[in-house]
């Protein structure tokens, strides 16, 4: 915070498609779609439109014992084009609308822990979670999260949960692999310890008067422990394996969500059917703040009841379900459907693949992650050695600022680069970009010594 004190932040005024301009004047591509939220670029027209023609009706109503239009059609189109991932499978029947991340994932997580309770699987349910986890920065998210920086600090107002190791192949302690320069997943040499690991936690676990009873997970790549993506066929069978204890699944889809990964859901790309699926971040195109938690009809029944039985799901928000907040969702969901926007994303995703290539010549890149649209670049001292910055070096942070001056924002996840742009970005600015990462990382880190 005293860094940020003593510098004059940049203030953003506007934005369309992939471009910011604050108020001096300035111009900037948006590298990480303005914190992962925004899908088909600013001042969208479609949405724009959209929101606008909601505006006009109204623009917020309470949903406690009332209901609304838009809200109704959008989860009805979420549930379909969820459950259209699942080939002959109707997975999800039910929506919860919430606030944001943290907010919909508490939500899986109350929903989760009464249904086991009623359902019989469990009188005291225990959540199991990913090393390196972060689902928001809420009390019960946090307890699910262990990633010191951001979590060890309230230790004492967490609920007990566990983790299991997740896979992180280019530090994995157990790939024998010497690193070569390409993407960590393609060259690693292992026994899968990782998923050996958890079959064995979570078998252990049965074993006790407190099983696991749900299996908390990011599907395919984890986001704030520094785009960790995960060796395909990792997700399915930590799946299969969780299953096959009784463990419900709960999807953390905040960031990985509307096709950020390819498919609609990350889950989709695995072939895994979660029992409960937590969206927010890009669910309105980075318009409004809103999220919402799918569900099961199996979920559901276990709230059902007569009113002297109090079995109501007693949670909510004021702005549960907001208008203004279905109206952008439905607009974008729509958007993501249409042929021109598959064809941005395909095209997008195969324009970064091809540019990253240049930043394997730097000595200070030690392993590049891209899932989709997503993208990590992990910057080490020497990529030989795997030798890692130390945090206080603050490398990550100043090739982020030294991008800043050469026209493209983003934030790191300590020393590793995110990008993720908005979908409608051209070619050129895509290019513009990783040159950007690259010309940063030679000036900040190839001349001086940290």
């Amino acid at each position: 915070m005293r860094d940020w004190m003593r510098e004059e932040p940049i203030v953003i005024a506007s934005g369309k498609g992939a471009t910011l301009t604050d108020t001096k004047g300035n111009t900037y591509l948006d590298g990480n779609s303005s914190i992962w939220t925004n899908l088909h670029g600013h001042a969208n027209p479609l949405i724009n439109k959209a929101v606008v023609s909601q505006l006009k009706q109204i623009s917020h109503s309470s949903a406690l014992g009332l209901a609304n239009v838009p809200a109704a059609h959008f989860a009805r189109d979420l549930v379909e084009a969820t459950n259209c991932g699942f080939p002959g499978k109707n997975q999800f029947s039910k929506v919860f609308y919430s606030d944001d991340g943290s907010t919909a994932m508490e939500v899986a997580l109350k929903l989760s822990y009464e249904h086991s309770r009623r359902s019989g699987q469990s009188k005291k349910p225990f959540f199991l979670s990913l090393k390196g986890g972060y689902h928001g920065d809420t009390v019960g998210a946090v307890s699910l999260g262990s990633i010191d920086l951001f979590h060890k600090t309230y230790k004492n107002l967490l609920f007990k949960t566990d983790t299991t190791e997740a896979p992180y192949c280019y530090r994995c302690p157990y790939n024998r692999a010497k690193p070569q320069r390409a993407d960590a997943r393609t060259y690693v040499k292992c026994g899968k310890e990782c998923l050996g690991s958890l079959e064995k936690k979570v078998a252990s676990q049965a074993k006790t008067k407190q099983p696991f009873t749900a299996f908390v997970y990011e599907p395919v790549i984890q986001g704030a422990a520094g785009m960790i993506a995960q060796p395909k066929g990792w997700l399915k069978s930590a799946a299969e394996i969780t299953k096959s204890h009784g463990l419900q699944l709960i999807a953390d889809e905040i960031m990985t969500g509307f096709c950020r990964t390819g498919p609609l859901l990350a889950s989709h790309k695995e072939g895994v059917a979660p029992d409960f699926v937590s969206l927010a971040k890009g669910i309105t195109g980075g318009y409004l703040p809103m999220a919402a938690t799918l569900t099961t009809e199996t979920v559901f029944n276990s709230f059902l009841g007569e009113y002297g039985e109090f079995k109501s799901f007693f949670h909510g928000h004021s702005y549960t379900g907001n208008q203004l907040g279905a109206a952008a969702g439905q607009a974008s969901l729509d958007l993501l459907k249409s042929g021109k926007s598959e064809s941005q994303r395909a095209a997008l995703e195969n324009q970064l693949r091809t540019s990253l290539t240049m930043l394997w010549e730097s000595p200070f890149v030690g392993d590049i992650r891209q899932e989709g649209t997503v993208i990590g670049v992990e910057l080490v001292r020497d990529w030989k050695t795997r030798e890692a910055f130390s945090l206080t070096d603050k490398a990550g942070i100043r090739v982020c600022q030294k991008m800043a001056q050469l026209g493209v924002l983003t934030r790191p996840i300590g020393n590793v680069i995110v990008l993720m742009p908005p979908y409608c970005t051209t070619a050129r600015q895509a290019d513009k970009m990783v040159f950007a990462l690259s010309h940063a990382i030679q000036s900040e880190l190839g001349n001086r010594p940290l």
